[in-house]
């Protein structure tokens, strides 16, 4: 009832946002860490397209995703970005019951710009399920729902009309995905309805594995010129609970520094890759007349470790699978700005209805970036907690990360001074310097955790997990 009656009262604003408001066009990149731009902090990797869109608007340095209580830790953060609740929530609500009803009474910023007077449309990966994707957009596609295949034969749907697709996609394409997104996206902004504003959302499948990139592009990244990051290590050094599992397995342990320097390769040249069909889509923004008019968010879903720590995948809450890229540009954003302030991708909501003038529901937990653009040395947040699975959980603040971790019976934590040791290198948990900082940055984390809606509880044995 909530939804139902919040979507009646915002509907009275759609004939403002027909004339007043901006096109948004929300573009979400698969596993793309944040240290994957140029412009910002990779000088080994090449990016002049986004390069671009953080010269033209507000680029926030620190933003990231909560963690995952599954593998696949992308569902949770399509079900956050799409509801803008934060994990527990979102698990809960939009993970664990995509329909109506309720006990998932949840409110899609899709759909409520759709009630709003924006033509909605939604491409590429979406990993929540047909019924939420009709919810959330108007019209579409193609569409890859679930996880991941070879980039160049791409199990993807048509938009059907009637809401109901077969278990097997209509035919595996035998482009690039990227490049197939790219297209149905240039193709849906110059057959909009210029009647209204465009509100599109494009979820890339690059740079997630099989790191498939064109030949020209791998050629710009020789294999024995790849830096290899200062936190680069063989293998992990305990059992973090979640060393058997699928991303873990693409490579034997040890991890040389050649298999490591042909994955990091890969990955940036598929960005790069990326990084090109996004360029076709602004040059389309520009012949269209949109780009001053076209609010742009750019994001990826989670990070990677590819070969940090001894890790290949994202089921871990160090920064480099947690911390992602966060980017706006267009109306009413600065530009070449930078933010350091703590923000999670849930927060994009918010900011949406803000930007757009539009009620945020009462079921959005995120917080509006709109003061962080105004002021960039603004505070948002002083800490964050993460989470993974049942066997890991964290605490993040500008100065400090700390982990816990509970595997197979035996427990481990970390703790790291990460404003002086940003590749979290030198664990400080067994200092005695440092126990009584450990011990506050638990206290605060088991609150945080708690306020959230995590249903473990760290001072119990297994923290009162069951399987």
């Amino acid at each position: 009832m909530l939804r139902r009656t919040f979507l009646q009262t915002s509907a009275a604003g759609a004939a403002l946002a027909q004339t007043q408001r901006p096109n948004v066009l929300v573009i979400y990149a698969d596993d793309m860490s944040y240290r994957t731009i140029r412009a910002l902090n990779n000088p080994e990797i090449r990016t002049p397209n986004l390069d671009k869109l953080v010269a033209r608007g507000t680029a926030f340095t620190h933003a990231f995703i909560p963690g995952g209580l599954q593998a696949a830790v992308c569902v949770p953060s399509r079900a956050m970005l799409m509801s803008g609740q934060n994990l527990f929530h979102a698990t809960a609500n939009v993970v664990k019951q995509p329909a109506y009803g309720p006990a998932n009474d949840f409110h899609l910023w899709p759909e409520l710009l759709a009630q709003n007077g924006y033509q909605t449309v939604g491409i590429g990966k979406w990993h929540n399920g047909p019924q939420l994707y009709h919810r959330a957009f108007q019209k579409g596609g193609p569409i890859l729902f679930g996880g991941m295949a070879d980039h160049y034969k791409t199990p993807l749907h048509e938009w059907s009309e009637t809401h109901e697709y077969a278990k097997t996609a209509v035919k595996a394409q035998d482009r690039h995905s990227s490049e197939i997104f790219a297209d149905s996206v240039i193709r849906h902004i110059q057959t909009r309805d210029k009647a209204k504003p465009l509100a599109l959302y494009v979820a890339f499948t690059a740079p997630h594995d099989p790191r498939q990139p064109p030949k020209e592009f791998k050629a710009m990244y020789p294999e024995e010129r790849i830096e290899l990051p200062p936190n680069y290590a063989p293998q992990h050094p305990f059992d973090n609970g979640e060393m058997k599992v699928r991303d873990e397995a693409l490579l034997p342990w040890p991890r040389t520094a050649d298999a490591i320097r042909k994955e990091r390769s890969d990955y940036y040249a598929i960005i790069t890759h990326l990084d090109a069909q996004l360029g076709r889509i602004f040059a389309t923004l520009d012949k269209e007349g949109m780009t001053k008019n076209t609010l742009i968010v750019f994001a990826g879903d989670n990070g990677l470790a590819v070969g940090q720590h001894g890790l290949l995948g994202k089921q871990n809450l160090y920064d480099h699978s947690i911390r992602v890229p966060l980017i706006l540009a267009g109306p009413g954003v600065p530009a070449n700005q930078r933010a350091e302030t703590l923000v999670y991708l849930y927060d994009i909501f918010p900011t949406l209805c803000e930007l757009l003038r539009l009620p945020k529901p009462a079921t959005v937990d995120g917080k509006s970036l709109v003061p962080v653009l105004k002021n960039p040395k603004a505070k948002l947040r002083d800490a964050q907690i993460h989470a993974y699975r049942h066997v890991q959980r964290g605490l993040r603040t500008m100065r400090w990360k700390y982990i816990r971790y509970n595997a197979s019976g035996t427990q481990n934590a970390q703790l790291f001074d990460v404003a002086n040791d940003p590749y979290e290198m030198k664990d400080l948990s067994k200092d005695p310097a440092h126990k009584e900082t450990a011990n506050q940055l638990d206290i605060l984390m088991r609150m945080l955790l708690k306020q959230e809606g995590d249903p473990l509880d760290l001072t119990k044995p297994d923290w009162g997990w069951k399987a």
